[in-house]
């Protein structure tokens, strides 16, 4: 069914790519409604143009915030041009259709990121233009809504085929999109309002995203995939690709898991291998060389193929490294011109620059059908002031940090997790477990294989506490003399005796990290 174009409202903030549309506009004789800066930008480029106020016979009025919020203008957009009803209502009170509506709102987003001032943010919540865009959206049968620059060319050419009319389809694509514009808008005003308030859990959670990248596919090539960013600010994702092919659903998702460790401590040098969404190896040095080789060291099978993500700047000799393994991604804090010469010898090598992220966001979601959950992310390692020596031995303040470490890798490992560290670099990593025994079994069996001798005398992590000594005793008899859990089973007894029979320092944090 297609509608003939005769009135048209303009009212943008983004006022690029305007003269191309005005001029098909001209073409048809589609007359021209505006007002404010679009009056003024279209009367710049020499184009017939009515100001709505002139239009309505009402003066806009309280600095702006009343000028399109008029029944002229929402009876014009709203009316069904088959109702008889209606069309006598628009003879008997002289109103004009309107048939075609071009708005983009003022830009919220920006402003956030510009400015904390409370007034001009809120000066910058658009009503008038959301109201058209529902109104044109909601009548889509009989009115044309276009609410971005990107699809000015799809309207110029709809109505070059249609000689000044627009298709039923085209109406209802684009109706589509201005309630996806709609419902984003508000829910980046609904994001700002909670955090300003913090409300944390409100009793309506909108949850918003503008589509980033369409991906090749999903976990598995049956199954397509995007990416979209969820930013209050409008910053974009803060990942920059400076070679190779474009990242994968399973990239993004055991960068972003990479990112979160190397987020969760302000130490340098830290260097985080992943696979799978796990970590397969972790390790801070002074150097950041070595910090690179113990963390390849932990577990060289399973880095294979795997990402590689560092919180330093990757040098010539770093690079030369790590071009000796294969990975499918390496992210770092900055690259210097001679590394990326050398990386960039493996054309299809993911480079990516991680120094514009920035992870405000403290919340985490979980989706399944029709209900998600949402939690803060677990930002916590221990308490300092309550951990508890339950052996009564004394710790040295080397052990003290190493235990930290043991305990902010664990964190970040599937459970049931357990880690074995020695000289800030993991050993073994057990993941993913339906019991604790077999956590340890892995890990153990990973750092006899990788590190036979360096297991005697290491600490191992637990994420969470041992439910009987079994697990316990297969770690001391690989030869770990400090484990670090959070305590709270009812056999934390039993496991203590353990413990201080077998004479190895035992720490409760009191924390659990559970992570599925």
């Amino acid at each position: 069914m297609l509608k003939k174009i005769e009135r048209a409202i303009i009212s943008v903030s983004d006022k690029s790519n305007l003269e191309k549309l005005l001029k098909i506009l001209k073409k048809f004789k589609i007359e021209i409604l505006s007002s404010g800066g679009t009056f003024k930008a279209i009367k710049k480029l020499k184009f017939n143009c009515q100001e709505i106020s002139s239009f309505t016979g009402f003066n806009e009025m309280l600095d702006g915030r009343v000028k399109t919020l008029h029944p002229k203008i929402h009876a014009g957009i709203l009316h069904d041009r088959k109702n008889t009803k209606h069309k006598k209502e628009m003879r008997e009170n002289n109103y004009d259709p309107i048939d075609l509506i071009i708005v983009n709102f003022y830009p919220f987003e920006e402003n956030l990121n510009a400015t904390k001032n409370i007034k001009r943010i809120i000066e910058n919540i658009d009503i008038g233009g959301p109201s058209m865009v529902r109104g044109a959206a909601k009548n889509y049968e009989n009115t044309t809504i276009v609410t971005n620059t990107s699809d000015y060319e799809n309207l110029i050419n709809e109505l070059k085929i249609n000689n000044g009319k627009t298709s039923l389809a085209f109406r209802e694509k684009m109706a589509s999109k201005a309630f996806g514009l709609t419902a984003f808008y508000d829910s980046k005003i609904c994001d700002w309002f909670n955090d300003k308030t913090n409300n944390k859990f409100p009793e309506l959670k909108v949850i918003s995203g503008k589509r980033f990248e369409k991906l090749r596919y999903g976990e598995n090539p049956h199954q397509q995939s995007a990416i979209y960013v969820n930013d209050t600010l409008g910053k974009g994702i803060g990942l920059e690709k400076l070679n190779g092919k474009n990242l994968s659903y399973n990239n993004y998702n055991d960068i972003f898991a990479a990112i979160e460790i190397l987020k969760s401590t302000k130490k340098k040098n830290l260097t985080v291998i992943i696979k799978h969404a796990n970590p397969c190896g972790v390790a801070f040095n002074e150097s950041s060389l070595k910090s690179f080789q113990n963390a390849l060291k932990s577990d060289p099978v399973s880095a294979f193929g795997g990402i590689v993500a560092c919180n330093y700047k990757i040098n010539s000799k770093i690079a030369l490294e790590m071009n000796k393994t294969f990975f499918e991604v390496i992210a770092a804090y900055g690259f210097d011109n001679s590394a990326l010469k050398i990386l960039k010898k493996k054309k299809n090598l993911r480079i990516i620059d991680l120094s514009s992220f920035d992870n405000k966001n403290n919340q985490a979601y979980k989706f399944f059908d029709n209900s998600f959950l949402l939690q803060e992310k677990d930002e916590t390692i221990f308490d300092k002031k309550k951990l508890k020596c339950v052996t009564k031995d004394t710790l040295s303040k080397k052990e003290l940090l190493e235990i930290e470490f043991a305990f902010r890798v664990c964190k970040f490992v599937k459970s049931n997790a357990i880690v074995l560290v020695k000289d800030f670099a993991t050993l073994g990593i057990g993941a993913g477990q339906q019991n604790r025994l077999d956590s340890c079994k892995i890990a153990i069996q990973k750092a006899k294989k990788f590190h036979p001798t360096k297991i005697k005398s290491c600490i191992a992590a637990s994420d969470a506490f041992f439910p009987f000594a079994d697990g316990l005793k297969s770690l001391i008899n690989a030869g770990v003399k400090i484990v670090v859990q959070p305590g709270g089973s009812i056999r934390d007894k039993e496991v203590i005796n353990e413990a201080r029979k077998r004479k190895i320092k035992m720490i409760f944090t009191g924390t659990r990290h559970f992570n599925h």
